[in-house]
């Protein structure tokens, strides 16, 4: 065998996974038909939430005459916030790349697909096709946009996620379609730096996975900052035009036509499984995703599958500790199947809206006796020095045991907070174990705390 594992796709599923792999002493490849990093890093979470920093900055100037401080003459250089998305992109790209050359990690370019398996073909960018044998295989391929027919990216007027990072001037007018974390980002990004948005979404609410009442506040929030909002809203019919695109939505019986410069398609996700072998090596496909069992293994043991090309939840953090896991089970290392309960859901609009555990409703269709703690924004004073009190956090516990179920927060810094909610979780902590932690004041986290306090009715500051 030329590898112990050979890994396909370098996304934060596959190089996480192979550092993992040379650490426990395997000799491992990895294969890589585009830049290091694969999607997330060059193409999603990193550059976007980029572009989203230029945004709160650009707020954070128009809004200066609230803290004392009067600006003028600002000008906003389109081109140069995308570049320096770009940039930082790139920066990190060459940082997987020094991670594999560190952890002595053969970087293998090209296509790759399994023709048995044992083995690998990898076609380069000249066409030149060479071999690879390994005792094992990791498939992190991942996934892509979703096509919708009716509703197809051309790059021009229609455009997917890579596509809105690389426009060369801001859009006077966009339709974004669908109002999940990607389209909620574009959404208020777009809004930010000045243009028309109206975001459309099929389901009753924003952020679908989230807790209905965090929806409803996002809502509001987007509406006060002049985003159009339609929820539980079809698109019929999209037509492009001289100098856009015509949207023709339906609400209920109502039908209604938007028109604007740009559609942006945000509507989900499909597995890169095409052209890999999976078939000729008898790896099972189930919906459109790789079948694996807890250990991450196919059908065929010998060959596992991590990340988004396994189905949901689509996330990075996800991935990468699928890919931690997948390398410990090889290694014959004792693993404890990923508690997919237990992970964090993050979105980086403003307000940023961060979630662990159940919802409010779920945890009561589950047959749990819950209580409730809400704690605003508004009374946090951290929050209010920095200007940004708008959310509120909400935390629910079970009655009979006080066991923590779930928590929810929007507003600043959301994405940061949570992590302590999910560690709390992950060693099955009680109201008592939050209460009894000291949180530092003044800080946002206190609210976590305070929204304890409100649960087991004791509340302290408000």
């Amino acid at each position: 065998m030329d590898y112990d594992v050979l890994v396909i796709g370098s996304g934060p599923g596959g190089y996480v996974a192979a550092i993992r792999g040379a650490q426990l002493g395997m000799k491992v490849g990895i294969v890589e038909r585009a830049e290091l990093g694969g999607i997330c890093l060059n193409w999603g979470c990193i550059p976007t939430k980029a572009l989203l920093r230029s945004a709160e900055v650009l707020q954070l100037i128009q809004a200066s005459s609230e803290f004392g401080i009067q600006v003028s003459g600002v000008q906003i250089d389109f081109p140069g916030v995308i570049q320096r998305s770009r940039r930082v992109a790139e920066r990190l790209s060459k940082g997987v790349a020094f991670l594999m050359r560190k952890n002595k990690i053969d970087t293998i370019l090209g296509n790759g697909r399994l023709i048995d398996d044992h083995t690998v073909e990898v076609q380069d960018g000249d066409g030149r096709t060479s071999r690879y044998r390994a005792g094992r295989i990791l498939i992190a391929t991942g996934a892509r946009a979703r096509r919708v027919p009716g509703l197809e990216a051309d790059g021009k007027r229609v455009l997917n996620y890579k596509h809105a990072l690389v426009l060369d001037s801001l859009p006077r007018s966009i339709v974004v379609v669908g109002a999940g974390a990607i389209g909620v980002e574009f959404a208020y990004f777009y809004r930010s730096f000045g243009a028309e948005v109206t975001l459309v979404e099929m389901l009753p609410q924003l952020l679908p996975v989230e807790d209905e009442e965090v929806a409803r506040e996002l809502e509001k929030a987007f509406k006060k900052q002049g985003i159009r909002v339609y929820t539980a809203t079809t698109v019929e019919k999209l037509s492009k035009t001289r100098k856009g695109v015509k949207l023709t939505i339906r609400r209920e019986d109502k039908e209604e036509t938007l028109a604007a410069e740009y559609a942006l398609i945000a509507v989900g996700v499909q597995a890169n499984i095409e052209d890999l072998g999976l078939e000729t090596a008898g790896v099972e496909v189930q919906n459109g995703w790789i079948k694996v069992n807890s250990f991450y293994q196919t059908s065929v043991p010998h060959i596992y599958a991590i990340g988004d090309v396994i189905g949901a939840p689509w996330l990075a953090h996800v991935a990468s500790r699928e890919g931690i896991l997948a390398m410990e089970h090889m290694a014959g290392r004792e693993v404890l199947p990923l508690d997919y309960k237990n992970i964090p859901s993050c979105t980086y609009c403003q307000p940023q809206v961060a979630s662990v555990g159940m919802t409010e409703k779920a945890a009561r269709e589950a047959g749990y006796e819950v209580k409730i703690g809400k704690f605003p924004l508004r009374a946090n004073g951290k929050a209010l020095a920095l200007g940004e009190s708008e959310g509120f956090i909400k935390i629910i516990y079970d009655a009979k045991y006080g066991e923590l179920l779930g928590c929810h927060i929007i507003g600043p810094e959301a994405t940061e907070l949570i992590t302590e909610v999910a560690l709390a979780r992950s060693v099955e902590s009680t109201y008592l174990e939050v209460l009894h932690t000291v949180h530092p004041h003044p800080t946002l986290s206190e609210i976590v705390a305070e929204a304890t306090h409100v649960a087991v009715g004791e509340p302290i500051h408000i």
